[in-house]
């Protein structure tokens, strides 16, 4: 793997966690640095921090607390 691609992924923990978990990406980039585009999108979806997602979560949040205060009234 090339060093500048290994300091990427050491600099953030999320990205060093799910290298661990799945080592088949260790192969993937070793192979072709460039994949690194696709290591970081599936950890965008493994760990939900696409906009969507965020978006969504505070959909969620949103609708909650409207529930909680309508049962208070």
């Amino acid at each position: 793997m090339q060093m500048r691609v290994l300091l990427e992924i050491k600099k953030d923990k999320k990205m060093w966690d799910l290298l661990k978990i799945n080592s088949y990406w260790i192969k993937d980039l070793n192979r072709n640095s460039s994949n690194i585009k696709r290591f970081k999108d599936d950890m965008k979806v493994k760990y939900k921090l696409r906009t969507t997602d965020k978006i969504s979560d505070a959909i969620d949040n949103i609708d909650l607390i409207s529930n909680v205060l309508g049962a208070l009234k």
